[in-house]
């Protein structure tokens, strides 16, 4: 479930992890979502028991990231289109045009789905909290209700 008082939360969480000068190998990982969908490790850093991932995810227009969950806590802005959000219950629990920003709360109690309804790509910075080694989302069922 998206809340979206987190917006200023997610836009300092990001804005300090740049400010602090964060870097770290860069590479491409899709995303297990419809074709074309692509992410991009911008930077990454440990802190303890804790990876910081900054990643450029790109979902072309029609497409999804699939169902999914994540082990820590996503962090997001949106840099291009507009992002529909679903929650297990397959209600659209969030639209995110350019410039707004989004939490994704961790654990298996929280899937969902990213969605480009649109005609032109959906383009998201990523901030991942996560623990050590984690991976960056867990692939999770469809919950039956047509949306991939």
């Amino acid at each position: 479930m998206l809340k979206k008082n987190y917006a200023r939360r997610a836009a300092l969480v990001v804005s300090l992890a740049a400010g602090i000068g964060l870097t770290g190998a860069a590479g491409a990982q899709a995303t297990p979502a419809g074709p074309g969908v692509s992410g991009v490790i911008l930077w990454q850093k440990t802190v303890g028991k804790t990876d910081y991932i900054m990643r450029e995810i790109t979902i072309p227009a029609h497409q999804g990231t699939g169902w999914h969950y994540h082990n820590g806590t996503l962090y997001a802005v949106v840099k291009h289109g507009t992002l529909t959000h679903y929650d297990d219950d397959c209600k659209v629990d969030g639209r995110y045009r350019q410039g707004a920003y989004l939490t994704e709360p961790s654990g298996a109690d929280h899937v969902h789905i990213g969605r480009n309804e649109g005609s032109t790509d959906v383009v998201l910075d990523v901030l991942y909290v996560d623990p050590a080694g984690s991976p960056l989302s867990v692939d999770a069922p469809s919950p039956g209700c047509g949306i991939e």
